[in-house]
């Protein structure tokens, strides 16, 4: 039997990444980096944040932005030194190396989303 390549999974993560972090990065970095901190918009006050952030569904949703846009940087990232750099003989060290730090980066968002206080 075949064994079946990785490949077509890493490049699903990566274009989930892509089309969720294009859609809700520039949201929030709208709203928490420019919108709230200049007064445009009246901003929520720390028991509303954590609210919202104590349900479930807003913490696997932070769970899923933090981790398709790490596999989405790691094969981006994978893909630049491939092609740019020409090093495709460091292959192993390579993919270690990068998916190997999006699965903890991954780790750590749903440990840290999980340990947001409920209200």
């Amino acid at each position: 039997m075949k064994k079946r390549a990785l490949e077509p999974v890493l490049w699903l993560a990566f274009s989930a990444g892509v089309v969720l972090s294009a859609f809700l990065i520039p949201v929030l970095l709208f709203l928490f980096g420019l919108a709230f901190p200049l007064g445009w918009l009246p901003s929520p006050d720390h028991t509303q944040v954590l609210a919202v952030l104590g349900h479930p569904l807003a913490r696997l949703g932070i769970v899923a932005l933090c981790t398709l846009s790490l596999f989405h940087w790691a094969h981006r990232f994978r893909y630049t030194l491939y092609d740019g750099l020409q090093i495709k003989h460091l292959n192993e060290i390579i993919n270690l190396f990068c998916y190997g730090g999006a699965i903890v980066g991954s780790v750590l968002a749903v440990y840290l989303a999980f340990r947001i206080p409920s209200v």
